[in-house]
């Protein structure tokens, strides 16, 4: 029984960090779509995401099979509930990836929001691309130290986010209504992948570890 509970454990690592890679991809080519307003990018992150969706409920119903049959305790129930949560935030953002891609193809031919303020999107976005992929990368290695790192990251996109609000409300740049929605979407859509950035930094951390670290406020 041990032996085949190993085996199911390993298979949830393997399918969490295949979403893992596929979150990443996802947000890479929304970044690329709104950089370059290429449509059929767009498209890609919105057909992909229902594979990142089908995914998560496969990880959802081995975790909660896992814990009625096996009743893990310990490091295994951390292994199983840390997984499970982890996959509910990766699903969301895959879902922001789709609504970044959502914005860039819906202005198509046009940028969504014109410059300044569309630099100031594409370098979130691009911190956002660097998070999506450090996550990736933790779940593959459990690294403790670039769990800190990333969490320690997401000030940068926090700081671009209260940017973005002075660019938005800023006379100067004559937005249009639509852009100006558009643009406070793709800001908070872009910050809060770096949220759940961070939210996935400090699950590893409590899983390797077993203590929760404190969150950025309490730190």
């Amino acid at each position: 029984m041990r032996d085949i509970f190993n085996q199911e454990l390993k298979q949830l690592g393997t399918d969490l960090a295949s979403m893992a890679e596929q979150v990443a991809t996802a947000i890479e080519r929304a970044a690329e779509s709104l950089r370059s307003g290429d449509i059929v990018v767009a498209e890609q992150v919105i057909d992909a995401d229902e594979r990142i969706n089908d995914l998560q409920r496969d990880i959802d119903d081995m975790c909660v099979m896992l814990l009625a049959r096996q009743q893990p305790v310990d490091r295994d129930l951390r292994n199983v509930i840390s997984a499970l949560r982890m996959a509910q935030t990766l699903e969301r953002q895959g879902d922001l990836a789709r609504h970044v891609a959502a914005i860039a193809r819906g202005r198509y031919p046009l940028p969504a929001v014109p410059e300044p303020v569309f630099g100031l999107m594409v370098q979130m976005a691009d911190a956002a691309v660097r998070a999506g992929h450090d996550v990736s990368r933790l779940i593959q290695t459990q690294d403790l130290q670039l769990a800190a790192q990333i969490q320690e990251r997401d000030a940068e996109l926090d700081a671009l986010h209260r940017k973005s609000f002075q660019m938005i409300l800023d006379p100067e740049n004559e937005l249009t209504r639509q852009q100006v929605v558009d643009a406070v979407l793709m800001g908070r859509f872009l910050e809060r992948f770096g949220d759940h950035s961070t939210s996935v930094a400090r699950r590893m951390a409590y899983l390797v570890s077993g203590i929760t670290p404190p969150s950025p406020s309490e730190s």
